[in-house]
């Protein structure tokens, strides 16, 4: 359920500021959190979010399924830059094989670290209903170097009940989905549950959209984070659209609050607003959401370094993923504001536009994005390159675009690179050149050389424009 309980903890904090609700908000033990812990940060704070998919008490009617031992469903970790604009959650994969520290069960005792593990399993350590959130505070800050600051829980009734809460949220489905898609070990295709095209969902329907895992898209529990991801930016919209009045707010509120866990320094009303009210400021369209560099692994993900390293290089030091600094003060970038009476910088002259005859090269698609290969070498072709074939690259984890060269072509690398914003070259044993494509093309594929510099801002990938994979599969359906 990524995004969700950023809108949770804006909701349930501004809600009380508006409401005076009071209550009891529940809380996980401190105890459970590691000594060994990267150093605090004054260069902004990390907020993980876990969506648990326990299904015991009211979850089980919601979840399907049986048991009662805590799990965790997607999890990301919410990167709130320092000047309290701007923000980046980076989604971690459930199948990810981690190494998991040592962790505390409820009797008191500490289990032995874990080795090349799926990361959903330090949720469950110690296999109670309400999961583990300290193991999986200690598992992420081991994984990432930075340090949590706060830690969020939600769960199935809670989502179930803010989307009922706004009304529902409009989805559309390229296909007709049955429940064999949605419990694959059912021996027949079962009945209709979503029709092809545009839909509202709310409730039960809203939590099976955002579980889907098969039968559409790649069948992929990443196809599925891309899908929640879409999926809260509808949901925010639909929230901003009611505005923040009491008669929206305290349904939401009620829905917010009732479906978290949170950490110690999130455990009174006090604490929730005043947490809630630092992030205010920042605008949908000024979050990205992306996952982990990642690779398949057999069934399982692997996670890929050093892309991966240097992602978490970047937010600790409160650089946005493209490498600037958020806060306008880095180098290279711009301040955010400029005060009125400030003379304007004088404009920078056009770049010479990107000539690429006589250079031949292939292309290789880094990301899950169907068509992206083939996309970047039209626009490589309309600069003259000669494009001697496309292909999808063995590692389809890749955040930035790489120009491989071999000997003799780090000048034709150079201007090809040129094309692709925020692209590196790298030298290669290997001859000839080679375009491997990230998610970085993928969300920003105009030319480097032509668009205009934004650096001090995290470009959106959710918001008023964003689509996800379904919604593009859906654009030529009519709505009506």
């Amino acid at each position: 359920m990524t995004g969700l309980s950023f809108l949770v903890l804006l909701v349930a904090g501004v809600g009380w500021g508006y409401l005076n609700l009071t209550g009891q908000i529940d809380t996980f033990g401190a105890d459970g959190i590691s000594g060994d812990r990267p150093p605090a940060s004054p260069n902004g704070q990390n907020v993980l979010v876990i969506g648990s998919d326990t299904r015991s008490g009211a979850n089980r009617k919601l979840g399907g399924g049986k048991g009662t031992v805590g799990r965790s469903d997607t999890v990301f970790l919410l990167h709130v830059y320092a000047d309290h604009r701007h923000a980046v959650a980076v989604s971690i994969p459930r199948d990810s094989m981690v190494d998991i520290p040592a962790c505390r069960t409820p009797s008191g005792e500490w289990t032995a670290p874990q080795h090349h593990v799926m990361f959903n399993g330090a949720f469950s350590v110690g296999e109670t209903a309400e999961g583990n959130p300290a193991c999986t505070q200690n598992t992420v800050e081991h994984l990432t170097g930075l340090r949590v600051d706060h830690t969020v829980v939600v769960d199935f009734s809670g989502f179930s009940a803010l989307t009922s809460a706004v009304g529902g949220v409009p989805v559309c489905l390229p296909q007709d989905i049955y429940q064999q898609d949605l419990s694959p070990k059912r021996p027949t295709r079962g009945a209709l549950v979503f029709a092809k095209g545009p839909q509202t969902v709310s409730g039960q329907r809203a939590l099976d959209y955002v579980r889907i895992r098969h039968g559409i898209g790649d069948g992929s529990d990443i196809g599925r984070i891309k899908r929640q991801q879409a999926f809260i930016g509808s949901l925010i919209k639909k929230v901003k659209s009611q505005g923040l009045n009491p008669t929206t707010l305290l349904p939401l509120a009620d829905a917010a609050t009732d479906s978290m866990t949170v950490d110690p320094g999130l455990g009174s009303a006090d604490r929730l607003l005043k947490f809630a009210m630092s992030m205010k400021n920042i605008d949908l369209r000024n979050t990205r959401f992306v996952t982990v560099p990642w690779r398949y692994e057999g069934a399982r993900v692997a996670i890929v370094e050093p892309e991966a390293h240097a992602l978490w290089a970047a937010l600790k030091a409160d650089r946005t993923i493209d490498g600037h600094d958020a806060s306008g003060k880095g180098k290279g970038s711009r301040s955010p504001e400029r005060p009125d009476d400030a003379s304007p910088s004088p404009a920078a002259p056009a770049p010479a536009p990107v000539a690429g005859t006589g250079i031949s090269l292939a292309v290789y698609n880094g990301t899950t994005v169907n068509g992206l290969a083939a996309r970047a070498a039209e626009l490589l072709r309309a600069h003259g390159f000669t494009v001697t074939g496309t292909a999808t690259a063995s590692n389809q984890g890749r955040m930035s675009t790489v120009i491989q060269y071999g000997p003799g072509l780090q000048a034709e690398a150079e201007t090809t690179a040129r094309l692709f914003g925020g692209a590196r070259t790298m030298a290669s044993g290997t001859a000839g050149i080679q375009v491997i494509l990230g998610t970085s093309y993928a969300e920003n594929p105009s030319p480097a050389a032509e668009a205009t510099p934004t650096p001090s801002a995290v470009p959106s990938t959710i918001g008023d424009g964003a689509r996800s994979a379904d919604e593009d599969l859906c654009k030529d359906l009519s709505y009506g």
